[in-house]
């Protein structure tokens, strides 16, 4: 499961492993070649490393969706509706919300 893309992607890790933007595009590479674990474990390093970029809970939370796991999902959308209020961020805000708000309501998942 190589492409070019991937092979670019993990160069560039290689060359700056702690930047954020190039953790999110492998997470989205290996979830576009089928590889959920390998992109579960890139969404993941950023959620704990990186937990302001705010990108990761969104596609984050679908790729948990997309695995049948909507309680990780739900949970998911939530920690990126405080972070991205503590942001700033209400776009992001408006749109983790929305992706929260179609799987449910809090009592769904307690």
């Amino acid at each position: 499961m190589s492409s070019s893309r991937l092979d670019q992607l993990l160069q560039m890790q290689k060359e700056s492993p702690d930047d954020s933007f190039i953790i999110f595009a492998l997470a989205k590479e290996y979830e576009k070649l089928g590889n959920y674990d390998k992109a579960l474990e890139f969404f993941l390093h950023l959620r704990e490393n990186a937990p302001e970029y705010i990108g990761t809970y969104y596609h984050l939370g679908k790729l948990y969706e997309s695995q049948q796991e909507a309680d990780k999902a739900f949970q998911t959308y939530k920690d990126g509706i405080e972070i991205a209020r503590k942001i700033g961020d209400h776009h992001a805000m408006g749109e983790l919300a929305g992706a929260k708000l179609a799987l449910g309501d809090d009592e769904d998942f307690e």
